[in-house]
């Protein structure tokens, strides 16, 4: 049998009829995406613009901040949220060697609103690709006809082994230092977006959660072209997933399992609360 040729779709990434649609890495702690806490993420083909708050007014920067490995980190000992990013990339690079997550930090602003905005998409089983789009992998989707099926090429899955990369070279108990170090900071934003009465942690428990309970199948991945969508999921059970376990699997199976053992490590150190959804 020949070797499958690699074809392009139109605009380029499985999508459901009823949807246009991974972990903020940055913090240690999502797959999106998360890990999303994904991080474990994952966005669509075409980049689209980060739907962020607006920085909040900054008030007077406190003289000290904690350090990476204290679990207690009083709010007033941290610099103002709208001022935080040169302090977070400060902790956050220690997580990790890899360069490409210090390129992410040096390129990206506003990185604990990204986050939280990125857990509370997941934890709704939104696609967080608007707050991650400097995670956005290069190349194009492809898909290829393997015995009369049309599959997701193996190729569209290396995209993202860089982010995987990145994701499960995360120090997972330095990871939860730093989480709770930035907590306040976390906590702020959070009450920018979130409803009366939600809590991050929990917010946070449900996201990962989320990502765990995506099936990941053994084998290929069949797609359908379907008119005006693109390529859906050939399998019932896959397409009616949410849009962020659906982009989970676009990763790959080798990728996705690599990130949900990432996540069940860091859900195990942030000892959080039980999810409930």
């Amino acid at each position: 049998m020949s070797d499958p040729q690699p074809q392009q779709p139109r605009d380029g990434a499985p999508k459901p009829a009823s949807s246009r649609t991974p972990v903020f890495i940055a913090l240690g702690v999502v797959v999106v995406a998360l890990l999303g806490i994904g991080g474990y993420l994952l966005w669509r083909e075409k980049e689209v613009p980060a739907a962020i708050p607006p920085p909040a007014q900054p008030v007077a920067e406190a003289p000290s901040t904690p350090d990476a490995g204290s679990d207690a980190a009083p709010a007033q000992r941290m610099p103002p949220l709208g001022q935080s990013d040169v302090r977070v990339r400060e902790l956050v690079a220690l997580l990790s060697p890899e360069p490409l997550l210090q390129k992410w930090l040096a390129s990206t602003e506003d990185l604990i609103r990204r986050f939280t905005s990125s857990v509370s998409n997941i934890a709704e089983g939104e696609s967080p690709r608007a707050a991650l789009s400097f995670m956005a992998p290069p190349g194009a989707f492809q898909v290829i006809e393997r015995d009369g099926r049309t599959v997701i090429a193996p190729e569209s899955f290396a995209r993202y082994d860089p982010v995987v990369r990145v994701i499960t070279s995360l120090d997972t108990q330095m990871s939860a230092h730093t989480y709770k170090a930035l907590k306040p900071l976390i906590d702020e934003a959070y009450g920018e977006i979130s409803r009366p009465g939600q809590r991050f942690d929990q917010t946070l428990s449900q996201a990962i959660q989320r990502m765990l309970d995506t099936p990941v199948p053994e084998g290929d991945l069949e797609v359908v072209d379907t008119p005006g969508v693109n390529f859906t999921y050939a399998a019932p059970e896959l397409e009616q997933l949410s849009a962020a376990q659906k982009h989970l699997l676009r990763m790959g199976p080798a990728n996705a399992r690599a990130l949900q053992a990432k996540l069940r490590e860091l859900q195990g150190a942030l000892a959080l609360p039980s999810a409930s959804r």
